[in-house]
Formats: C-alpha cells, sequence, structure tokens
C-alpha cells in the first residue's frame, strides 16, 4: 500500500521544515569553514597589534627612528600597537625600563651601563643607532676656544647623561679639569639647553643636531666641535630586559625589524625623514635641517650594529667610582640575536643589498 503526502498536509509541513533546518546548517558550517580557512591566510598576529611601550631620551636625529616608523606605517606592517614616550634623561629612562614602566628604550648607555654594573643584570643592549658622541660645545662671543671655558658655567641635560660624559672628555682633551676649571648646570633636555644658552643664564652649552644647528643660527658658535674628535661611546641604544625577550621574542624581533627599516628611510629619503623631523623639532628651514642632518647622518648606523668599543668606553669611565666594572666585559651586556637573523635571514641584504 503506498501513502501519497499531499502538498498541503500536516507531514509534508513537517519534512520541508526538516529540510530547511538541515539546509540552513550546512550553510553556517560552510561559512564557519570559509572563515577559519581564510586565517590561513592572516599574517601571524595581524588579529591582535601587539603593545609595545618604548621610551626615548633625547630630541635628537639618531633618536628619530621611531617617528619616521610611525610616519611610514612600519608599526601597522609589523602588527605592533606601538606607544612612544619622551623621558628626558638617560638615567630616568633606564629606571621606567627596570621599573617595568616601558618595554624598549631608545637612550644613551651610560644609564644602561650604570645600572647593569650596580647589579641590573636584566638589561640588555639589542642594537644601536650612534656608537660616537658627536656632541659639540657651544658659546657666545666672549668665549672663543675651549680655553675660554675656564672658569665658565657651561649647561648638559643631566649629571651622568651623554652630554655631561662628553663635556668632561672634551675639556679633558682640552687641557682642562671637569672637576675644578668650570661648573656643570644641568638644565634638563636639549630644548632647555639651547634656551639657557640664549637667555644668559650659562655660559656654554653642549648639544647635538638640531640643537647645535639652531644654536649657530642665533649667532653662537662652536668652541669644540665633537665630531672631529670621534670618541668611542654607546651614545644612542636600544635597550631592553631579558625576561621581555624570554617572554616575546618575537615582538622584539618584529620592532627591530621595523627599526632596521627605518634606519633604511633615515639614511636614504631624505624627503620622508624631513617631513618627520620638521614636526618633531619645529624647524620648516631646509638649510637648518641639512645643517643637522648632514654631519650626523655620516656617524650613524645604518644597520643598528652595536660596537663593543663603545659600551667599554663607558665601562672605563664607571669603572673609576665603581671598580665592579671592571670585571663586566661588554659582551655580557649584548645580545645581538636579533641583528644576527636579520643579517642571516638574508633580511638586512634584501633591505640594502650586498655589503661592499
Amino acid at each position: 500500500m503506498v501513502s501519497i503526502i499531499g502538498a498541503d498536509s500536516p507531514g509534508h509541513a513537517g519534512h520541508t521544515e526538516k529540510i530547511m533546518k538541515n539546509a540552513l546548517s550546512r550553510f553556517f558550517l560552510a561559512i564557519a569553514l570559509l572563515f577559519l580557512s581564510s586565517l590561513s591566510f592572516v599574517p601571524y598576529g595581524a588579529l591582535a597589534a601587539d603593545k609595545v611601550i618604548g621610551i626615548y631620551a633625547s630630541q635628537a636625529i639618531s633618536q628619530s627612528l621611531p617617528w619616521i616608523a610611525e610616519e611610514a606605517g612600519l608599526f601597522r606592517k609589523y602588527n605592533l600597537d606601538f606607544q612612544l614616550i619622551y623621558v628626558a634623561s638617560a638615567g630616568i629612562s633606564t629606571a621606567a625600563l627596570l621599573g617595568g614602566d616601558a618595554d624598549i628604550a631608545l637612550t644613551g648607555g651610560a644609564g644602561v651601563v650604570r645600572a647593569f654594573v650596580g647589579g641590573a643584570a636584566d638589561l640588555v643592549v639589542i642594537g644601536a643607532v650612534k656608537n660616537i658622541l658627536t656632541h659639540s660645545i657651544l658659546a657666545g662671543q666672549k668665549i672663543r676656544n675651549a680655553d675660554g671655558l675656564k672658569g665658565k658655567k657651561i649647561g648638559v641635560t643631566r649629571i651622568g647623561s651623554n652630554s655631561h660624559y662628553f663635556t668632561i672628555q672634551a675639556l679633558r682633551y682640552s687641557g682642562l679639569d671637569p672637576d675644578r676649571d668650570v661648573t656643570f648646570v644641568q638644565t634638563g633636555g636639549v630644548p632647555e639647553n639651547l634656551a639657557a644658552l640664549v637667555k644668559g643664564m650659562i655660559d656654554a652649552a653642549t648639544m647635538t643636531s638640531p640643537g647645535d644647528a639652531k644654536a649657530i643660527s642665533q649667532g653662537f658658535h662652536y668652541v669644540v666641535y665633537g665630531p672631529d674628535l670621534r670618541i668611542p661611546y654607546a651614545n644612542t641604544i636600544f635597550a631592553t630586559r631579558r625576561p621581555e625577550i624570554a617572554k616575546r621574542p618575537d615582538v622584539v624581533g618584529r620592532f627591530m625589524r621595523a627599526m632596521a627599516e627605518a634606519a633604511k628611510i633615515l639614511h636614504t629619503d631624505k624627503e620622508l625623514t624631513y617631513k618627520v623631523l620638521r614636526k618633531q623639532f619645529r624647524i620648516d628651514d631646509r638649510k637648518l635641517l641639512d645643517a643637522a642632518y648632514n654631519p650626523e647622518i655620516k656617524v650613524l648606523e645604518s644597520r643598528l650594529d652595536i660596537k663593543p668599543e663603545s659600551i667599554q668606553a663607558i665601562l672605563n669611565e664607571v669603572s673609576q667610582i665603581d671598580p665592579r666594572a671592571k670585571k663586566v666585559k661588554p659582551q655580557d651586556m649584548m645580545d645581538i640575536r636579533y641583528l644576527d637573523e636579520m643579517q642571516k635571514s638574508g633580511f638586512l641584504e634584501k633591505l640594502w643589498g650586498k655589503r661592499s
């Protein structure tokens, strides 16, 4: 006996509802599978950018890489939610790093070395932008040369900072005793140093680019021109903590790649670099930018290489007041895994071409 279910029968309605439910289930399953399969084409971590807090210690060209990376979209490219904070002192920036208030610091080496010698063994240098001192001492027309600094007040950003260290070395080189022949005045930062010089609060000021170019444009002149001395020194480094590397090695690696690309822009794309510098330094004068950029770029590390002798120079200075520094080797403070990885993977070769 064959039973035929008519179109209007309750049995037919139930069967149709069941078919529709099955079809919808298959439809949503197909959508879900399509979405999951698409994830294989999404770069690692692209769904949520990794937050990184960085600090920098000076308004200087050597510390401009994060600004350039932001302008060029490199943090977005490497899936980093990067926040940059200005802390006008290498010592204070090191303290912020040690306290966990920042993940990475672009800073002078003095604070990091002193802290490491003092027992902060978690600190580590992972790259460098500048391995020599290029500060200069500038003054008004009454002081013609380094001899004229005797008995005068010299402005530095902070006692223990790069500018303070350079001034000590430059005075010694000129035959002056930095402990007896001059008075150091802490101003707080490069802009403050220039302001103090202009107002006559100090007799001379130690500055880097573009502060020195600004001072020259206002009638001051070089008493000591630092680049000529070529004093080895870890002037501008990337520092972090070993636990940060252990916890997020890939994040730190992506940050360093972003900085490597920013360094390429700094060295080869003057127009984009000047666009950034105009914004950060509030300088529109092209000649002033050239005066700051052209001599500085010659001494900056294009591939972020760390020179051990630059760290050793600080260790030598610190050892005069802390004997523990004599037991520390530069390599104890260095972790070049990211520099090595970028070299061995061909990343730098693709970025720059083969070394000549």
